[in-house]
């Protein structure tokens, strides 16, 4: 059976790197935007990643703009946008696709694993959540709705495993 630590992902730089760098780790996988109405929840996701970072979680985001093009930007504006609106210290990863035929292959193992609401794979918009558990296991989809604050305890639960 696969784990997130079978892929690979592509920084905005274009280097290729291993999930597996984040074994043993409690990771948040997000699909992010700029200019979305659920962007604010950058700055949940920061204080998850300052607050539990040391006890062994991850916050790894996806800019994505498939969802009423709200993810215009190219890798330095992304980042930019990131660093001066949000202070965001997490890994911001190279914009994907996460839904659809050229859906990257992380997103369509974390869509496979968890289902969202009715038992769709498809993930429905920006800042939908995935929680993986330190061996690498999906364990939870949250929607966009759901702020990073309420999966605080979650996060928890899996940190103390």
């Amino acid at each position: 059976m696969s784990t997130v630590y079978d892929f690979s992902v592509e920084t905005p730089g274009g280097e290729t790197v291993g999930l597996d760098r984040y074994r043993g780790k409690v990771l948040l996988i997000v699909n992010t935007a700029s200019q979305c109405g659920f962007t604010p929840q950058y700055a949940g996701l920061q204080t998850l990643h300052e607050t539990l970072g040391p006890r062994g979680f991850e916050v790894l985001a996806f800019p994505c703009n498939q969802f009423g093009q709200q993810e215009p930007g190219n890798a330095d504006e992304i980042r930019a946008f990131c660093d001066t609106r949000y202070n965001v210290s997490f890994p911001v990863f190279a914009k994907i696709d996460v839904k659809g035929e050229k859906a990257a292959p992380l997103y369509r193992y974390l869509t496979s694993a968890k289902r969202g609401f009715f038992g769709t794979k498809v993930v429905k918009w920006n800042f939908t959540k995935f929680l993986v558990d330190a061996d690498g296991k999906v364990v939870a989809r949250y929607s966009p709705t759901t702020k990073p604050e309420a999966v605080r305890a979650d996060i928890e639960r899996q940190l103390k495993r």
